[in-house]
């Protein structure tokens, strides 16, 4: 999976589409990323010792890595995302539109 916790991403497809957001978790087993402030559900939820506060609160859930795409650095615009060694030996992360190393090494 080419999407990481920490990029900023903007959803493709879906209720969403057009929003941008920081990716809060990556799911790799299941394809799918947690994206702060997209496919936000509303869950009724139980008090516990945990949380002592019941009630109905909004949770982001789960979007799958094929409908976002990330955000290139020097532009701010979708792009896909590639791979290129550096003379050292590292595998960085590449923007396909302007080439431009996401990782910032």
């Amino acid at each position: 999976m080419k999407i990481r916790k920490g990029d900023r991403v903007v959803v493709l497809s879906g209720k969403d589409k057009g929003k941008e957001g920081e990716v809060m978790f990556a799911l790799p087993a299941d394809g799918k990323v947690i994206v702060d402030g997209v496919n936000v559900a509303r869950k009724h939820q139980k008090p516990t010792q945990a949380t002592m506060q019941g009630g109905i609160i909004d949770k982001d859930m789960p979007i799958d890595v094929s409908n976002v795409a990330i955000l290139s650095p020097s532009d701010g615009k979708a792009t896909r995302v590639g791979y290129r060694f550096t003379p050292d030996g590292d595998k960085v992360r590449i923007c396909k539109r302007t080439g431009v190393d996401i990782d910032g090494k």
